[in-house]
């Protein structure tokens, strides 16, 4: 329920992948609030009574459905859809998964893995990852974007210029996104929210979580945006900082080897200190830790650092 809202956009309005020529959901008004109910990435193929069974049989057609289009009146080529994203009603559940084939170290993990969520989504205290982990929840949209301009079917997997599956963590309730229209009316979609995540996603998933979202739509006439931009009402890590952070590096002459060694020297150090499994340290980082490239100009090699919250197991 929202008093507040000009819309409800309901879970059946949500569509797969990007495509220009999809009916609106609705027709709003600039400065319009709305209310969407928004599936978990998934699609309902996973839910609290599943197994690692049900990973390895996800039907890749029905990933990320995203809730909407949302037609606003008089946006056009050029303009920037101004959205303020105001509240998150979380479910309580949610899913984290190793999938085969996907991932930043999917050629080191090879199996399916699977770690159910429950949290209360009143009071969003740390979720419970095994017998002492404690995840610091942060809810966001994964996946937040505009139609493209190019006509067809776009997978909705890859970010774009004009938004998308952005997975960035800090698209969070008080946060103002700036997004590039390429079509008439915007078309904007909503989806694959999640209940917490590291900046990086390196399993590829984190808390997916079901949960309601309440945006407000706005325009900014000529805007010429190249890329998405968003403005965050205050600081962004607050929830992990308490206790500090442990932190391994990886450095060579490529970024993306650097960050992977970051992440492998991480769960290699979960396993030696706390005797945990590969593959769960590799999903619980997936949700809490942090990519960083901390030096990027003393060539011929560069710094990536990746971030575990000390707070997660103290």
């Amino acid at each position: 329920m929202c008093n507040n809202c000009n819309y409800t956009i309901h879970g059946a309005q949500h569509h797969f992948g990007w495509d220009n020529s999809f009916a609106p959901a609705e027709r709003v008004e600039p400065g319009s609030t709305i209310l969407f109910h928004c599936h978990d990435s998934s699609a309902g193929q996973l839910g609290p009574s599943s197994t690692v069974k049900d990973v390895e049989t996800l039907d890749f057609g029905k990933i990320n459905p995203v809730s909407g289009p949302i037609y606003v009146e008089g946006a056009e080529p050029g303009d920037a859809l101004k959205i303020t994203i105001d509240s998150f009603t979380p479910s309580g559940f949610g899913w984290t998964a190793n999938i085969p084939g996907f991932g930043l170290l999917a050629d080191q993990f090879k199996e399916a893995a699977l770690h159910v969520w429950k949290y209360d989504p009143d009071h969003m205290e740390p979720a419970l990852f095994g017998k002492e982990g404690r995840v610091p929840l942060k809810p966001f949209c994964g996946t937040i974007g505009n139609a493209l301009a190019k006509p067809g079917l776009h997978s909705i997997v890859p970010p774009r210029r004009v938004g998308g599956n952005l997975d960035i963590r800090d698209l969070a309730a008080g946060t103002t996104l700036y997004l590039p229209v390429e079509v008439t009316g915007a078309l904007f979609s909503v989806g694959d929210t999640h209940a917490a995540q590291g900046d990086g996603e390196v399993c590829g998933t984190a808390i997916e979580s079901p949960m309601d979202v309440v945006l407000t739509l706005d325009l900014v006439k000529g805007a010429h945006l190249k890329t998405p931009r968003f403005t965050t009402p205050g600081p962004v890590t607050r929830h992990l900082d308490t206790k500090g952070y442990e932190v391994t590096t990886g450095i060579g002459p490529d970024l993306m080897t650097g960050a992977r060694d970051a992440v492998s020297n991480m769960i290699d150090l979960l396993c030696a200190t706390r005797g945990m499994n590969p593959v769960d340290a590799y999903m619980l980082v997936s949700t809490c830790g942090d990519l960083r490239i901390s030096e990027i100009v003393d060539m011929p090699n560069w710094v990536v650092s990746f971030y575990f919250p000390r707070s997660v197991f103290e």
